[in-house]
């Protein structure tokens, strides 16, 4: 085999920079703006909260240069050029047409909405006001699913047949409780599923049938689920959810003429082995940067889009996240629990 292609992503340094705002101090927020401001050139530059005081501490403890009261004062800034969206999913419609609306680019958490139809209302929100929307599955970012995308373009591994993926983690109630409320889009199929059935999108290409089974916590919201998504031409991927139980994180992706094989959770930076008949090769991340310091790389690439004009971003286009919502949205109805009368 020859060698891997090389990995094509935006530099973290040296291009363009965008003034950021977050909305939602929280934990993945607090992710987000660390690595951010230190590795790369971005500026962040505001932190609003509904709690004023929650935004000052946040701002205080990550380095952010103010604070404000409110998701609405923090778009109308005129100091905030993209805002990064960062609350709980039930959230994320609201606030990204909102910052839409006030004319600023926006990058909503993973994922985009509760519904397709959230995100659709992103989308045309962005639309009517000429910015970029996007959702930030920051995986799909990473030097590494660059050299995986390269590689199924130029048929390395021949037709994918078939990929798995295994996505989740234990959750404890106290650990996290808003993924146990069903209010606050709470459950696996919306925190971890987005990873697993994104990933089975982009290796099989479009769902064309989707079969799915799950199991629901005493709260309300689904805890584990497995599906299988048949696409064109019979391709099909096997998927696992949990947040009742450890998963591995792993994937592949399998074609007729070889495989790719991940050796590490795949939504973080990860080592992944590539199979064409006896040969294989490892493909290892020498960015230095691990776990959710890895979300660095999506706030450079949408700075990048913004600069080149573009309303959409090329890496994880907006339609992408549209149609992984829809596949969400089916399997949220395959295993939804019978209901009582």
């Amino acid at each position: 085999m020859h060698a891997l292609p090389h990995a094509d992503v935006t530099p973290l340094r040296g291009g363009p920079t965008l003034r950021w705002g977050v909305i939602g101090p929280g934990g993945i927020a607090g992710d987000w703006v660390d690595t951010v401001l230190r590795n790369t050139g971005q500026r962040v530059v505001a932190v609003g909260s509904r709690s004023l005081e929650r935004a000052e501490r946040f701002a205080a403890e990550h380095g952010v240069e103010r604070a404000v009261g409110s998701p609405e004062a923090l778009v109308a800034d005129p100091e905030v050029d993209a805002v990064y969206v960062a609350t709980p999913h039930s959230e994320h419609r609201r606030l990204g047409v909102l910052a839409a609306d006030a004319g600023k680019h926006v990058l909503i958490e993973k994922p985009i909405g509760l519904t397709a139809d959230d995100a659709i209302a992103v989308r045309d929100a962005a639309r009517r006001a000429g910015v970029l929307a996007a959702e930030a599955m920051w995986t799909r970012y990473l030097p590494g699913f660059s050299v995986v995308a390269q590689l199924l373009q130029n048929g390395d591994i021949g037709d994918v047949r078939l990929a798995t993926a295994d996505i989740g983690w234990q959750v404890p109630r106290t650990a996290a409780p808003r993924l146990w409320d069903p209010a606050l889009g709470g459950g696996a199929l919306l925190d971890m599923g987005v990873y697993a059935f994104w990933f089975a999108r982009f290796a099989i290409g479009a769902a064309h049938r989707i079969e799915a089974v799950g199991s629901f916590a005493a709260e309300g919201v689904d805890d584990q689920l497995a599906a299988v998504v048949t696409g064109a031409d019979h391709r099909m991927a096997a998927v696992t959810v949990s947040m009742a139980a450890g998963n591995t994180g792993l994937g592949s992706i399998v074609g007729t003429g070889g495989a790719i094989r991940f050796l590490d959770p795949l939504v973080f930076p990860a080592r992944f082995a590539v199979r064409t008949g006896s040969d294989e090769q490892v493909w290892e991340d020498t960015s230095g940067l691990v776990l959710r310091e890895g979300l660095a790389w999506q706030s450079t690439a949408i700075a990048q889009a913004v600069a080149d004009g573009l309303t959409d971003s090329p890496v994880h286009p907006i339609e992408n996240a549209i149609e992984v919502m829809r596949m969400l949205d089916s399997v949220r109805d395959l295993i939804a629990p019978p209901t009582r009368e």
